[in-house]
């Protein structure tokens, strides 16, 4: 989305947009270490709300969460540990993982004894910190892009009920509600979807209700899911809710790409290493009755090798004319994962994106014409109105588990945003970052990092007054 310049009395609105949807969080029925199939669960089952979620957690931070055997799969055998990883499964958008069970379960839904429930509702509480050599804004790091600070990031609710995609005899269904509350709704806000508490106050903590769809299951090939609503841009390694990503802060490629999409999608799942997606939507980060709604093509293509040691996703996502309007970006994204060893892998995203016709703001010509609000121009060549506006990134993230319950990671990351039409400034950036995620059972994350940032052209940093950035930070995520 577009991102006016930083003033130092105030931070503007910020409408970030971002990734796809990895799979849920986990918080699995076999935790790790976990007891025997025997252990006595009945503390999970009597006293009353309370007591019954307070022995949940107990059990799940002292490894004694009762087992069970693993539930059918007809899916490649998961590549990933999770934990410490945020997915067992390499991720693609638009869809449930098709083939692979819903075996989790959740703290909250076992205290409200319907643990065995198609129906869950779960979600958690993300607050963080972090301290930077910025002293006015942290942007293009996000979320944290209040410097020095503690934020509450995340409160967020699901309510959902996954298809049952092992099977291939029958229709199933399923649906899923998000709630969020926090900073972060700063990034996910999409035109007319409560975007007046962004685009017109301004306010730090906002509501959004991220996500809304169903999924239609058919048996067909391998499985074919149609997802109809508001469903997160398909493409990409990272996605908007916090348990979801490797990291903390987000890379400079997902900061400024689309974040969701209102349509329909198609996912057929050939065969168990071919997947192929088509869908319409009504552009990015908008609302099919807003003003800038325009009817745009998303089309991917997702390969694995037989080992799933390899995958590969590409998508052409939301493509029509490109003419300018809100966030009508034009995006082709490719994403590789891979699997080194059962300690190691990498996941690599590129893509290349722009807008037609965006209005000149560099100061170069007379009457320009006026941005939509929300919404920046480009930096053009002097004496012309408008331009095309392009840009392209590409990140890298190197994964190294040190147990079940512990990981580390190195991303590198490059953005040239040429025109200065995603971020205010006409330049490359390039950041380091070295995190690790540490979980405490299946219900607690911590997340430390490092980060430091350079902006190559000008200076983009601390509203246009430094080339560099050093930011470290953690958070907590608290699962319910």
């Amino acid at each position: 989305m577009q991102i006016p310049r930083f003033t130092s009395s105030s931070l503007p609105c910020l409408i970030l947009s971002a990734s796809m949807l990895a799979i849920c969080p986990s918080l699995h029925a076999q935790a790790t270490p976990a007891e025997p199939a025997a252990t006595n669960a009945s503390d999970l089952e009597s006293g009353n709300f309370f007591e019954r979620l307070g022995n949940f957690y107990h059990r799940d931070w002292t490894g004694t969460l009762p087992s069970s055997p693993a539930p059918e799969r007809r899916a490649l055998e998961a590549p990933l540990d999770s934990s410490p990883f945020p997915s067992s499964d390499w991720g693609y958008g638009g869809s449930p993982a098709i083939g692979v069970p819903d075996a989790n379960v959740y703290p909250l839904m076992t205290a409200f004894k319907h643990q065995n429930s198609r129906t869950k509702i779960y979600g958690w509480i993300s607050p963080s910190f972090n301290v930077s050599t910025s002293d006015k804004n942290n942007f293009p790091v996000s979320y944290d892009i209040y410097p020095n600070s503690v934020v509450l990031n995340q409160a967020v609710l699901y309510i959902e009920r996954l298809p049952n995609t092992v099977q291939k005899t029958h229709f199933d269904f399923g649906y899923h509600l998000t709630a969020l509350y926090g900073n972060d709704y700063r990034f996910t806000t999409a035109k007319d979807y409560f975007s007046q508490q962004l685009l017109q106050k301004n306010r730090r903590y906002g509501f959004d209700p991220v996500l809304e769809y169903i999924d239609l299951y058919f048996p067909v090939k391998e499985g074919l899911d149609i997802r109809v609503g508001r469903f997160l841009s398909v493409p990409g390694i990272e996605a908007q809710l916090a348990p979801n990503n490797y990291n903390m802060t987000h890379s400079l490629l997902y900061s400024i790409d689309p974040f969701t999409d209102t349509g329909i999608i198609g996912t057929l799942k050939v065969n168990k290493q071919w997947i192929v997606q088509v869908g319409l939507s009504a552009g990015h980060d908008v609302a099919p009755w807003s003003d800038d709604r325009k009817p745009s093509l998303i089309t991917c293509l997702d390969y694995s090798t037989a080992s799933n040691h390899d995958n590969f996703y590409a998508c052409a996502n939301g493509i029509n004319s490109g003419k300018y309007a809100y966030n009508n970006l034009q995006d082709y994204d490719a994403t590789w994962y891979h699997k080194f060893n059962a300690k190691w892998h990498s996941a690599t995203e590129a893509w290349y994106m722009y807008e037609r016709d965006v209005p000149n703001v560099a100061g170069n010509v007379a009457n320009p014409i006026p941005t939509e609000i929300g919404a920046n121009g480009a930096f053009c060549q002097p004496g012309v109105l408008t331009c095309t506006a392009p840009e392209y990134a590409i990140v890298n993230y190197i994964n190294r588990e040190i147990n079940s319950k512990l990981m580390i990671g190195f991303r590198s990351d490059l953005l040239d945003d040429k025109k200065g039409q995603r971020t205010g400034f006409a330049t490359k950036y390039t950041e380091n970052t070295l995190y690790a995620t540490k979980y405490i059972g299946s219900t607690v994350m911590i997340r430390p990092e490092i980060r430091f940032d350079h902006s190559w052209d000008e200076s983009a940093y601390n509203n246009g007054k430094a080339r560099n950035q050093f930011f470290a930070g953690m958070d907590l995520i608290y699962k319910f």
